[in-house]
């Protein structure tokens, strides 16, 4: 059974999601992951969830910002930052990813694998929640997925902006230094720029600047290419 809206779902501080059915919750209690069930009531389950201060887009960025919420709700988001660094190395684990990444290995067989390597790592209910979740709609998949998008909005709680500068060729020292001046004029006051830089030989000249969610194409390919179209529809 599925939850109401996986796209929608919000995580309560001890149960996995807004609607687990029984068989759901049985499950969690046999394979021994420390969830308490507890009655609760619609209204409480229907709260509003607190937006992350930039939204992610697809299926991933849906359920980091259930996670987002739940570890904000209870002022634990620096500490599940840290749990999704765990899980990410987890997932990277070949005998772990063997079987949680394989389609053909049973549901209930990849959460109790997951399951004892969580409760190894002594991960906190709102992170077991989030792979029970995954594993109960068939998107373990997406774990690396939700741990990006996650990372993402912890980013931009911070006040950090990330922007990448690909050139043809590496940036000197002083054409990066102008290069840093001119992207902090695209800052608000309290951000801060976190740079990556990297070179592609193919877009011949210029620069493809992503900040934000500002997307400058600035590369001599892509003028060239422009040009090229210019005056063959002449």
């Amino acid at each position: 059974m599925l939850l109401a809206s996986e796209y929608t779902c919000f995580f309560c501080d001890q149960l996995s999601c807004a609607e687990v059915d029984l068989q759901s919750l049985k499950k969690m209690a046999a394979l021994g992951l420390g969830l308490q069930v507890r009655q609760f009531s619609t209204s409480v389950l229907r709260q509003a969830l607190i937006r992350p201060p930039i939204d992610v887009y697809g299926v991933g960025g849906r359920y980091a910002t259930a996670l987002f919420s739940a570890a904000s709700k209870q002022k634990k988001l620096e500490q599940v930052e840290k749990e999704m660094r765990t899980l990410s190395a987890l997932i990277k684990d070949p005998k772990l990813s063997s079987i949680v990444m394989n389609p053909h290995v049973k549901r209930s067989l990849k959460l109790k694998f997951f399951g004892d390597a969580m409760t190894k790592a002594n991960l906190s209910p709102i992170s077991v929640n989030l792979i029970t979740v995954l594993a109960d709609n068939g998107r373990l998949t997406l774990t690396a997925d939700v741990v990006g998008a996650f990372a993402k909005m912890m980013s931009a709680h911070r006040g950090e902006v990330i922007c990448t500068v690909t050139t043809a060729h590496p940036l000197d020292e002083a054409n990066l230094a102008e290069l840093k001046v001119a992207l902090n004029g695209f800052l608000a006051k309290g951000e801060t720029l976190i740079l990556e830089t990297k070179s592609d030989a193919s877009i011949l000249g210029g620069m493809i600047v992503s900040i934000g969610d500002k997307y400058v194409d600035m590369s001599t390919k892509t003028k060239i290419h422009k040009l090229t179209k210019i005056i063959r529809d002449s």
